[in-house]
């Protein structure tokens, strides 16, 4: 039996909610930041447009509160979207502290560029040429790892938490490498696990984004709302050598036209935005000039664009479609919508507390009424960090105060045997995300979400009767989490009555008057 890790705060995740937290809590208390992988195989390190904030003196937080409002078609908290921006040049500021680099007007210009994407009526998106992500996730990773107070496990993924009088404690946590769960206790722990948008076949996001947080909370007796509104980006690499690469927003914001398979533009006839339409209008548009025409997808094109500029903006775009033998100067790219971001989440405050005492969720794990019913580009990464800001400064407060944890039993894997029937796992995982992806998908019907559900149900009974028998692996872990919150969002977009952002139902095509959260609470479907 191995000993107890023991910490001032726990953080399950390493993107930029978790290791931003971590940071700036570290000067007073003693920080585990476990990872399922490396620390950079997280959603952030693959996030390519940038973070929207108000820098320029043309800006405004009203303004910027507003895009994020009608994005959200009128489903965000205006007090969360306020919350947010208002501390947005303050977190850019922080990020370049850390010695983050973002792109310049020029070699002579101190001045930040900003670049425009969809639903933003304004340049207010910073970057770093389209690797943003890349720059937070490494110089993050950097501070963190050379900081002695951040103990940092690779290769842990959660099983589940700990807790005790509604307050949480701590967490099994498996170690990939030896095969044995381990326990972790701490006075707080922090839930950054990301989104869980690899349930659905055509995802944008890496491999670990199976709703681990979403579902070990909802496992403890947390709220979780709005799972319905998956955010399914319009333009993610059409290629079979391809995958999960996506071709970021700011391609339409410096002008890129998106073509059908005859050549001709189309985002008109949907919205007088055109190219730059909210991600969810964009997304169904596509979706539907793919199904009249019966083509594998649609073309974005700019190439009208010289050759340095493209270098200079999409280096990585550039260089990763001329590998596969896609020249962007002279021709367009084949792109199709993929699953992208989670809106909904655990319920938390502007400070990402839970329904549980010293348990906290910010980043993609949360729902904070930040993206309603459909997530402004480049404001989560914003979210990320405001709200990792936000808990650090909380649990500064608190953490003098809280006490420690109670002993806790070592994990028993004593009536349990290793497994030779894996292809159960694999089976199980492959159909879940084709039946979410063909009845949950970009558009629904009741039928369909039935349908779903009657899957869902079936399969969560299989993976708990595999889960009880055998011991536990990461693709088992993952399936469980993901069988769960596939159920969340399948229940939750049944709730809803009406066709209001992402959620679009052909039985209810209308959007009611009056916009309200869908809120599901354990042990109670009914919201």
């Amino acid at each position: 039996m191995s000993t107890p890790h023991t910490h001032d705060v726990l953080v399950i995740g390493s993107g930029a909610a978790g290791l931003s937290l971590a940071l700036q809590l570290a000067d007073q208390a003693k920080i585990a930041v476990i990872c399922k992988g490396g620390l950079n195989e997280g959603a952030t390190y693959w996030a390519q447009g940038g973070i929207a904030a108000v820098l320029h003196k043309q800006d405004s937080i009203d303004c910027h509160v507003k895009d994020t409002i009608n994005a959200g078609a009128q489903l965000c908290h205006e007090d969360a979207v306020r919350f947010t921006v208002s501390h947005s040049s303050e977190t850019i500021d922080w990020l370049l502290a850390q010695g983050v680099q973002f792109s310049r007007f020029d070699s002579d210009h101190n001045e930040l560029h900003l670049t425009r994407e969809g639903g933003h009526s304004q340049r207010r998106i910073i970057h770093s040429a389209d690797a943003t992500g890349r720059a937070v996730s490494t110089t993050l990773s950097l501070r963190a790892e050379e900081h002695d107070q951040i103990d940092i496990f690779q290769r842990h993924v959660a099983v589940d938490l700990l807790t005790r009088n509604n307050r949480c404690e701590g967490a099994y946590v498996l170690n990939r490498d030896s095969g044995h769960v381990e326990l972790f206790q701490a006075k707080a722990v922090v839930l950054a696990t990301g989104g869980a948008n690899k349930a659905y076949l055509y995802t944008s996001n890496p491999d670990g984004a199976t709703g681990d947080g979403i579902a070990m909370a909802w496992r403890a007796g947390c709220r979780v709302a709005n799972m319905e509104f998956n955010q399914f980006h319009p333009t993610c690499l059409y290629h079979p050598k391809a995958k999960s690469f996506l071709i970021t927003e700011a391609i339409r914001g410096e002008g890129g036209r998106l073509l059908n398979a005859r050549g001709e533009r189309f985002m008109h006839r949907y919205d007088e935005r055109g190219e730059l339409a909210p991600r969810d209008i964009v997304a169904r548009a596509i979706d539907h000039e793919m199904k009249r025409l019966g083509s594998d997808c649609v073309y974005l094109d700019i190439s009208h664009k010289s050759s340095q500029f493209l270098l200079e903006h999409f280096p990585t775009i550039k260089a990763r479609c001329l590998e596969l033998g896609i020249d962007i100067c002279r021709e367009a790219i084949p792109v199709v919508p993929a699953a992208h971001y989670t809106c909904g989440g655990v319920m938390v405050d502007h400070h990402g507390r839970t329904d549980i005492d010293s348990l906290y969720a910010i980043g993609e794990t949360a729902f904070t009424g930040l993206h309603g019913a459909n997530r402004l580009a480049s404001n989560s990464l914003l979210e990320c960090l405001v709200y990792g800001g936000s808990a650090a400064r909380d649990l500064r407060e608190r953490l003098p105060d809280l006490p420690a944890p109670h002993p806790a039993p070592a994990w028993d894997e004593s009536m349990v045997t290793d497994s030779d029937e894996d292809v159960v796992i694999s089976h199980n995982w492959d159909e879940l995300r084709r039946f979410m992806w063909d009845y949950v998908g970009i558009v629904r019907t009741d039928k369909r979400l039935q349908r779903a559900l009657n899957r869902a149900a079936l399969l969560q009974q299989e993976i708990n009767e595999y889960y009880s028998n055998y011991k536990v692996s990461n693709d088992l872990l993952e399936l469980r989490n993901l069988a769960m919150v596939a159920e969340l969002i399948i229940r939750s977009a049944m709730q809803r009555k009406e066709s209001r952002g992402l959620h679009y139902t052909l039985d209810y095509p209308h959007i009611d008057d009056v916009a309200a959260d869908t809120v599901l609470y354990p042990g109670n479907w009914k919201a």
